[in-house]
C-alpha cells in the first residue's frame, strides 16, 4: 500500500510535483501525437489537403466519444480516492468495477449509433462532396475501436488516483508512440491512406487499454478489478455520473465551440480567419495542458485527504496547486502578449494567416492570466466530490458565456472577426472571477464541516 501511504504522509509540495510532472509529460506526448498524426495525413500525395480536411471534420465525433469515457472515469476516480482515504478499499473497488462495466456498455451503444449515423453527422459538421469520403473512411474504422478508447481513457484515472502517476503517463505514452510508428507504415508503406491512420489509432488505443486492465488486475495496484464488482449498481453509479458531468460537459462542449467559432469566422473572415483560429486553439491547448496535468496530480492528494479528514494537507495541497497554476498562466499570458508572432510561425508560413493569428492571439488570450484560478478551483470541486458546483462552473464558461458571446458580439461591434475573438477573454475572466468567489466560500465551509482529526504525519 506504498502509493496510498504517500497520499496521506509524504511532503505535499514534493508529492504534488511528483504526481503532476508525469501527467503533464503524458499530455504533451498526446498533443505531439495529434500534431504528427495530422502532418502524416496532410502529406499524403495528391489527396493530402482533402484528406486532412475530411479527418478534421471528424473532430466533434471524436470529442464526443472521448467525453463519455471522461464522464465515467473522472466521475469515478475521485470517489474511489475518497473511499481510499476512508480506508474503505472494498467500496473503492466496487466503484472501479462499476465504472469498468459502464464503459463497456457505453462503448457498445456509441459504436452502434455512430455506425448508423456517421454520414449524416459528418455532413452536418461541414463535410463536402470532396471531403466526405475521407471522413467516412476514417470514422468507419475508428468507430470500431470505440471500446478501446473508452477503456484506455476511462480507466486510466483509476491508476493516477492511487498515486501511480508514472504508470498513468505510460498509458498515454504507449498509445502515442505506437501510433506515431504505425502511421507512416500504414499510410505510406501499405498505401492505406486515411484508413491506415484510423487503423493505427485503434491499434494504439487497444494496446493502451490492455496495459491499463493488466495493471489494474496485477500485484502493484491498491485497487483491483474483481469479478464480483463487474455489475452495475445504480446507487454507486448515480453519484459517479453526477460528479463526472462537469468534465463531461467541459469536453463535449468543445465540439459545439469548434463548430460555432469556425462557422462565424468563415462568415466574417473567410478561410484566413478559420486558419488563424486553428493557431489560437493550439495556444489555448498549450495553456490548458500543463494546468490540467497539475490538477491531475493534485486530485488524488485532495480526494484521499478529504476522505481521511486531514484538513491541513487539504489546505496545503490547494495552496501549492493554486500558486503553481496561477504562475504558469500568467507567464504564458505574458508570452502571448509580448511575442505572439513566434507562436504563430510554428504552424504555418502563410503570411496572411500569421498576421491575423498574431493580432488574434493578443485578443483571444487576453484573459489567459485568470485561467490558473479557474482550473485550480474547479478541479478541486471535483476532487472533493462537489458535483453540482463543478457542473455549474463547467456550463458557465462555455455554454452560458462563450457560445452566446460568439453569436452576440459580432452584432454589436463593427469588427466582426475581432468580436468573435473577444468572446474568449470575456468568458475567461468572468468565469474565473465567479469560480474564485464560489470556491472561497465553499472551501471554508467544507473545512469547517470536517471534525478536528488526530495529528497525522
Amino acid at each position: 500500500m506504498n502509493e496510498e501511504n504517500r497520499l496521506g504522509t509524504e511532503n505535499v509540495k514534493k508529492l504534488l510535483f511528483s504526481l503532476s510532472i508525469p501527467a503533464i509529460i503524458g499530455q504533451l506526448i498526446s498533443l505531439l501525437y495529434n500534431m504528427v498524426d495530422r502532418m502524416y495525413i496532410g502529406h499524403i500525395p495528391e489527396i493530402g489537403g482533402d484528406a486532412l480536411t475530411g479527418v478534421g471534420i471528424t473532430a466533434p465525433i471524436l470529442i464526443i466519444i472521448s467525453a463519455f469515457s471522461v464522464l465515467v472515469g473522472m466521475g469515478g476516480a475521485p470517489r474511489a480516492s475518497i473511499k481510499m482515504g476512508e480506508k474503505d478499499i472494498e467500496g473503492a473497488e466496487e466503484i472501479m468495477g462499476n465504472c469498468f462495466v459502464s464503459l463497456i456498455g457505453i462503448s457498445i451503444i456509441l459504436t452502434v449509433l455512430f455506425s448508423i449515423f456517421n454520414e449524416k453527422l459528418l455532413v452536418i459538421f461541414g463535410a463536402s462532396e470532396k471531403t466526405l469520403p475521407y471522413a467516412l473512411e476514417y470514422m468507419k474504422i475508428y468507430t470500431l475501436g470505440t471500446i478501446f478508447v473508452q477503456l484506455a481513457v476511462g480507466m486510466n484515472p483509476f491508476i493516477s488516483s492511487q498515486g501511480f502517476a508514472k504508470i498513468s503517463m505510460i498509458t498515454v505514452s504507449i498509445g502515442a508512440i505506437i501510433n506515431i510508428v504505425l502511421d507512416p507504415i500504414f499510410i505510406y508503406g501499405l498505401k492505406m491512406n486515411v484508413k491506415g491512420a484510423a487503423l493505427a489509432t485503434i491499434i494504439s488505443q487497444a494496446v493502451s487499454a490492455i496495459w491499463v486492465i493488466h495493471f489494474l488486475k496485477g500485484d502493484r495496484t491498491n485497487l483491483k478489478l474483481k469479478r464480483k464488482n463487474l455489475k452495475i449498481n445504480k446507487d454507486v453509479m448515480g453519484p459517479v455520473l453526477l460528479l463526472g458531468l462537469s468534465p463531461f460537459v467541459m469536453q463535449i462542449t468543445e465540439s459545439f465551440i469548434i463548430i460555432t467559432f469556425n462557422s462565424n469566422l468563415q462568415k466574417y473572415g473567410g478561410d484566413v480567419a478559420v486558419g488563424a483560429m486553428t493557431i489560437l486553439s493550439a495556444a489555448m491547448q498549450f495553456t490548458f495542458l500543463p494546468l490540467s496535468g497539475l490538477t491531475q496530480g493534485a486530485q488524488p492528494i485532495m480526494s484521499y485527504n478529504y476522505g481521511a479528514k486531514n484538513k491541513e494537507r487539504m489546505k496545503d495541497t490547494f495552496k501549492y496547486l493554486c500558486i503553481t497554476t496561477v504562475t504558469y498562466s500568467i507567464v504564458f499570458w505574458l508570452f502571448m502578449m509580448i511575442k505572439p508572432q513566434l507562436f504563430s510561425k510554428i504552424f504555418t508560413n502563410n503570411k496572411a494567416i500569421i498576421d491575423m493569428a498574431t493580432k488574434g492571439l493578443r485578443i483571444y488570450m487576453a484573459g489567459a492570466f485568470a485561467l490558473g484560478i479557474q482550473i485550480a478551483c474547479q478541479q478541486t470541486f471535483i476532487a472533493l466530490g462537489n458535483a453540482r458546483t463543478s457542473l455549474f462552473l463547467a456550463l458557465l464558461r462555455k455554454v452560458f458565456l462563450l457560445i452566446p458571446l460568439v453569436l452576440i458580439l459580432p452584432n454589436i461591434l463593427s469588427n466582426k472577426v475581432f468580436a468573435v475573438f473577444l468572446a474568449e477573454p470575456i468568458s475567461d475572466i468572468t468565469a474565473s472571477t465567479v469560480t474564485g468567489i464560489l470556491f472561497y466560500k465553499d472551501f471554508k465551509s467544507t473545512l469547517r464541516s470536517i471534525p478536528n482529526a488526530p495529528f497525522r504525519n
